[in-house]
C-alpha cells in the first residue's frame, strides 16, 4: 500500500474517533440534564396551632349555694367582706330591675328557714309569706327609685353592728338560734343626690347576713322602710 493510502486511512480513523467521542459526550450531557438530582432539603409543615383555652370564670363571692342546707353556726357575720358586698349588689340589682330572682342570693335561704322554724310547714311559710312579702317590698323599692332606677348607683349598705344580737332558740317560734341586726341602711345616689332606705331585719346563717324582712317585720309586704334624703340613721329595735 502506498504512503498516501496509509495516511488517508489514518486520517479517516482519527475523524471517526473524534465523531464518536463528541456524540458520547453529548448523550451523557443529555442524560444528566434529563435526570433530576434529588434534593437534600426537607420541607416540614408546622404543627397546627391549638386554640387558646377559654379564660376561667372568676369565682363568685356569694355564699355557697348549699349554705342553707348545712348546720347553723354561732359565727357573727361581718358587713366588711366580699360575700356581703356581693349579696348587697344582688339585692340592689333586684331593686333596680324589680326582680326577685336577681335579689334572691341576698335573701334568707329556704333550707335554712326550714331548719330554724319550729312550725308545721316552714317551706310553705317561706314561699307564701316570707318570699311573697320580699317580692312586694322589692317592687315598692323599685317604684321609689322611679324613672331613674336604671342609673341609680348603690353607694353602701350601712349595717349597725352595735345593734346586732343573738336570738336564742325558743324565741319567735325558732328551734335554732341566729344573729339578728335591725334597720340597716341602703345608701344610693340618684340624679346626683344621696338617698337611702332601710332593711328592716337581717339574720345570720353560718356567718353570713341575709335579708329576712326588707320593708317591715310585721307588715304584709309592699312597703319601703324609712326612705330618706341622705344616708339616714340606723336605729335599734328588738326584732326576731
Amino acid at each position: 500500500m502506498s504512503r498516501r493510502a496509509v495516511a488517508g486511512l489514518v486520517a479517516a480513523g482519527v475523524l471517526a474517533a473524534g465523531c464518536g467521542s463528541s456524540s458520547s459526550r453529548s448523550s451523557s450531557a443529555r442524560l444528566a440534564t434529563a435526570t433530576p438530582v434529588p434534593s437534600t432539603q426537607t420541607h416540614t409543615q408546622p404543627p397546627p396551632t391549638k386554640p387558646a383555652p377559654p379564660a376561667p370564670r372568676p369565682a363568685s363571692s356569694l355564699p355557697p349555694g348549699n349554705n342553707g342546707s348545712l348546720p347553723q353556726t354561732h359565727q357573727q357575720p361581718s358587713s366588711d367582706t366580699p360575700a356581703f358586698k356581693a349579696e348587697m349588689a344582688a339585692l340592689w340589682s333586684g331593686v333596680q330591675t324589680n326582680s326577685v330572682q336577681a335579689a334572691l342570693p341576698a335573701f334568707f335561704p329556704e333550707p335554712a328557714y326550714a331548719q330554724v322554724k319550729a312550725i308545721s310547714d316552714p317551706q310553705g311559710d317561706w314561699q307564701s309569706r316570707l318570699a311573697g312579702n320580699f317580692k312586694l317590698d322589692l317592687a315598692a323599692a323599685h317604684n321609689l327609685l322611679g324613672s331613674g332606677s336604671a342609673n341609680a348607683q348603690l353607694v353602701e349598705v350601712d349595717v349597725p353592728s352595735q345593734y346586732a344580737h343573738w336570738v336564742d332558740p325558743g324565741a319567735c317560734y325558732n328551734r335554732l338560734g341566729y344573729w339578728e341586726v335591725p334597720n340597716s341602711r341602703v345608701v344610693y345616689r340618684e340624679g346626683g343626690q344621696i338617698k337611702s332606705f332601710g332593711i328592716a331585719s337581717m339574720i345570720s346563717w353560718r356567718g353570713y347576713w341575709y335579708v329576712v324582712h326588707m320593708g317591715s317585720v310585721t307588715g304584709g309586704g309592699g312597703t319601703v322602710d324609712d326612705p330618706e334624703t341622705g344616708k339616714g340613721t340606723p336605729a335599734s329595735s328588738s326584732t326576731c
